[in-house]
C-alpha cells in the first residue's frame, strides 16, 4: 500500500505532546510514534496501571498521567497539574474514545457516557490547556473523528438521549459532536488570530479493543459478534495513520481532515476526508459550542 507512512514524520525533538487514550489501540500507536521521532509524550489515561505497561512498551522520553475524561474534576485536576509542569505544549491528541452498544450510561456528572467523554471531557480539556497551547510555536489540537458522524444527528432538546435511547445513535452523535468541535475550534482559532490549529481525523473501521468491549454486555453471541467485526477492519497501524498525518505534517491547514481513501472512507491510504453537511454547519457548531461551555463550565474563545 503506497501512500503517506509513519516513516514521513518530521523530527519531533524539543516538542512535548499530549495523547488522550494512549495505552491502547490508536493511542498507543500514535504515542508510540510521536516518541520515536523524538516528542515528549504525555500518556493521559484512565487506568495509570495500563498506561505504565504501554510506557514500557514504548521506546522514548514518555510519563503518564490519570485521566478521566468523563469526569470534569479528573479533567481539571489533570489540566491544573500539567500546564503546571509543561509551560508550552506542542500537541494535544484528543484521541480516547468509548463505544458501548449496551443499556444507556451516564458519567459521574450526568451526562450520556458517550457525549460525556468522547466530547465534552476533550472540549473541557482543550480549553484548560489552550494558553499552554498558546505559548508553544505551531501547536496543533487533533480531534477523533468517525465515519458514523456522517449519518448522525445532534438532537439539541434530547442531547443527553435520554428518550428512545439507542446506544449505536448515541455514539455516533459523540462523534458528530467531536466532529463540530474541532470545526468549530478551527473557526475560532482563526477568528482570535491564535498561531494554534485545529485538525481532524478519522480512522475508517480500525481494529482496536473498542470492538469487544463495545459487544462485551452480549456474552457469547457478543464475542461472536465482534470477532466478525476484526474480520473487516484494518490494522490499527494503518488506522492511526491519519491522525498522525494531522498532528505532524508540515503546512496542515486549520480544519483540514484526513481519513482512509478506500471502500467509502472505510481503509486505505490516507487522504483528506469529507465532512458531514451537519458537522461543517457554522449555526451548529455555535450552538453546541455554547451547550458545552455552559455543561462543563469551561469558556474560551
Amino acid at each position: 500500500m503506497t501512500g503517506w507512512t509513519a516513516d514521513r514524520i518530521p523530527d519531533q525533538h524539543g516538542r512535548t505532546a499530549v495523547v488522550t487514550g494512549a495505552n491502547s489501540g490508536l493511542g498507543l500507536v500514535t504515542a508510540t510514534e510521536l516518541a520515536r521521532r523524538g516528542a515528549r509524550v504525555v500518556l493521559a489515561v484512565r487506568d495509570t496501571a495500563a498506561g505504565e505497561e504501554a510506557a514500557h512498551r514504548i521506546s522514548g522520553d514518555v510519563e503518564v498521567r490519570e485521566l478521566d475524561l468523563a469526569f470534569l474534576d479528573s479533567v481539571r485536576a489533570f489540566a491544573a497539574k500539567l500546564a503546571a509542569d509543561h509551560p508550552a505544549i506542542d500537541l494535544l491528541v484528543n484521541n480516547a474514545g468509548l463505544v458501548l452498544l449496551g443499556p444507556r450510561r451516564t458519567s459521574a456528572d450526568g451526562f450520556e457516557l458517550h457525549l460525556a467523554t468522547n466530547m465534552l471531557g476533550h472540549f473541557a480539556l482543550t480549553g484548560l490547556l489552550l494558553d499552554n497551547l498558546a505559548a508553544a510555536r505551531r501547536a496543533r489540537v487533533v480531534s477523533l473523528s468517525s465515519i458514523t458522524h456522517k449519518n448522525a444527528h445532534l438532537d439539541f432538546d434530547d442531547l443527553m438521549s435520554e428518550h428512545g435511547y439507542r446506544a449505536a445513535s448515541a455514539y455516533g452523535r459523540s462523534k458528530l459532536a467531536t466532529t463540530v468541535f474541532g470545526i468549530e475550534l478551527d473557526r475560532r482559532l482563526r477568528a482570535a488570530g491564535s498561531p494554534i490549529t485545529s485538525t481532524l481525523a478519522h480512522p475508517g473501521l480500525t481494529r482496536t479493543n473498542l470492538t469487544p468491549r463495545a459487544w462485551e454486555h452480549r456474552g457469547r453471541l457478543g464475542r461472536l459478534a465482534a470477532r466478525l467485526g476484526l474480520l473487516v477492519t484494518q490494522p490499527v497501524e494503518q488506522g492511526a495513520l491519519p491522525q498522525l498525518r494531522a498532528a505532524t505534517e508540515p503546512g496542515v491547514r486549520g480544519g483540514q481532515f484526513f481519513g482512509p481513501s478506500g471502500l467509502w472512507e472505510t481503509r486505505g491510504r490516507v487522504t483528506e476526508a469529507r465532512l458531514g453537511r451537519e458537522a461543517a454547519d457554522p449555526a451548529v457548531g455555535r450552538r453546541l459550542w455554547a451547550v458545552a461551555e455552559e455543561l462543563t463550565g469551561v469558556d474560551y474563545l
